[in-house]
């Protein structure tokens, strides 16, 4: 393991440009640049830092550990078992404490990714401060798999499937990021420490499925083994077929893309012909290709591929993502800044990507409206929770029976809310929840098609946002319909 962990650094150095020379201006580090090791405490980062300390030709490097408070003493214990290494070795050490829950409310984001803004934000500042030429993370063959499992679930194209790379960058920055131990499966880590003894901690919220890369570890990963034990090395060599293919895609991509591509007027930062992209035979990728960049996610870019696969018509449509905004006319796709798209736009610009009813037949993922919407069907346990998170609605099954509809909303829709006794127009709703013009043209509401007609005004649910009274879960309640947005 030395051996081949000690031939995986030797062809990074090759490929960071910067290992012969410090990041910081000379004289402010003495001797050869360093590596920054960003050492948790958990068993792979550990063996990495133990890997580096042995091999037969010493790299430079020093450890960085973050305690993000999350664990009380079992941080603080992780924290002092790093720094112990360090001293032990003769390393340099550097250590930050964070408030990461404060952080992820500050900032609206998930405590998962507050971590990971935080950490490797301060590894790329020590870097810069220290001279360091790279960051070296623990990543292995199990979390590439996890990974690739995520990417996957998520929607990602053949750059997803093609799983995590030896050398990327720190988030954000240009500062090298370094995986040596991408090789090795977590089998073969384990193997490792207990032969050379070597102690680390154990993180207990790892046995937990909270989270989604613990579940796929925890729960999907131990079925995998079953049927083919050597799953993981397999789906990591199939990782590298996936990254070779998407090489070729990507050059036949670029190959069509300038004759697709038109002059893009300001503010327009992209255009597309639409007469050009539909003539070419896999026009859906070469689209993906295209608008991947500027964020627009899988479920968006179907409705994308749906609307101009039909005989509906192009023009006036509108698509969104975090900073841009897809446009359709007559003869092109045009690619704006939201920034630059005024909120009075005339309705015939806003989102429109369905046709008006989608009949919904059972369980099951949705794309409609410009959004993905997944459909269960649970039984009722008496340890459900029945608060759910934004973004989540669930109602009697036995009251709203499929198939039941999806469609565009309505003026004069109406629905008694949960909890009120009182009807509220849609559009009351709308007023109360503060939603602008885009949220309104992208609403979604659900219907009984058990009313006299699909487009009865009275109205089941706003999706993903309110129930109706009538539908609501009770004691006589048996199956649960849960109805939730995919983002």
């Amino acid at each position: 393991m030395q051996k081949k962990f000690a031939e995986a650094l030797n062809g990074l150095r090759g490929l960071v440009k910067e290992w012969s020379a410090p990041l910081c201006p000379p004289g402010l580090v003495e001797g050869p640049p360093s590596v920054l090791l960003a050492v948790s405490g958990g068993i792979d980062s550990m063996c990495m830092a133990e890997l580096f300390s042995s091999m037969e030709h010493p790299v430079p490097f020093a450890v960085a550990h973050c305690n993000f408070r999350l664990r009380g003493e079992e941080s603080d214990g992780d924290e002092a078992l790093v720094r112990r290494w360090a001293e032990e070795h003769n390393v340099p050490f550097h250590n930050m404490g964070f408030d990461t829950e404060e952080y992820a409310s500050a900032n609206g984001i998930s405590i998962e990714m507050a971590a990971r803004d935080l950490r490797y934000g301060w590894f790329a500042d020590i870097c810069r401060q220290y001279g360091y030429v790279a960051v070296s993370v623990a990543h292995n063959a199990n979390d590439n798999a996890e990974t690739l499992m995520l990417n996957m679930l998520r929607g990602s194209g053949l750059n997803g499937l093609a799983g995590m790379s030896l050398l990327s960058e720190v988030p954000g920055t240009s500062v090298p990021l370094i995986r040596p131990m991408l090789a090795f499966t977590r089998k073969q880590i384990e193997g490792y420490m207990l032969a050379h003894r070597v102690k680390y901690r154990e993180d207990s919220t790892n046995a937990s499925s909270e989270y989604k890369r613990n579940r796929i570890r925890n729960e999907v990963f131990p079925i995998f083994e079953n049927i083919n034990p050597s799953f993981v090395r397999t789906l990591n060599r199939e990782m590298g077929y996936f990254s070779e293919a998407g090489d070729i895609v990507g050059e036949w991509c670029e190959a069509k893309a300038g004759a697709v591509l038109l002059t893009a007027e300001a503010p327009a930062v992209a255009a597309i012909s639409l007469q050009a992209l539909l003539s070419v035979r896999h026009w859906r990728y070469l689209l993906y290709h295209l608008l991947e960049p500027f964020g627009f996610n899988s479920a968006t870019l179907a409705s994308v591929e749906n609307l101009l696969a039909s005989d509906r018509t192009v023009s006036g449509k509108r698509f969104e993502a975090a900073e841009y905004i897809l446009l359709t006319q007559r003869d092109r796709l045009v690619v704006v800044p939201s920034e630059d798209i005024m909120k009075d736009c005339p309705a015939s610009s806003y989102i429109y990507m369905s046709d008006p009813v989608m009949s919904i037949p059972g369980p099951g993922t949705y794309h409609f409206n410009g959004r993905a919407f997944r459909v269960e069907l649970l039984p009722k346990t008496d340890d459900m929770p029945l608060k759910q998170p934004e973004g989540v609605i669930m109602l009697d099954a036995d009251r709203l029976r499929f198939p039941f509809v999806m469609r565009l909303w309505q003026n004069g829709d109406w629905l008694v809310p949960l909890g009120m006794r009182g009807k509220k127009k849609v559009s009351d709703l709308f007023a109360d929840l503060k939603y602008d013009s885009f949220r309104k043209n992208a609403a979604v509401v659900i219907g009984d098609a058990a009313d006299e007609s699909c487009d009865s005004q009275h109205i089941a649910a706003l999706a993903c946002v309110r129930i109706d009274n009538r539908y609501r879960i009770s004691g006589l309640t048996e199956s649960i319909l849960r109805i939730s947005e995919i983002l």
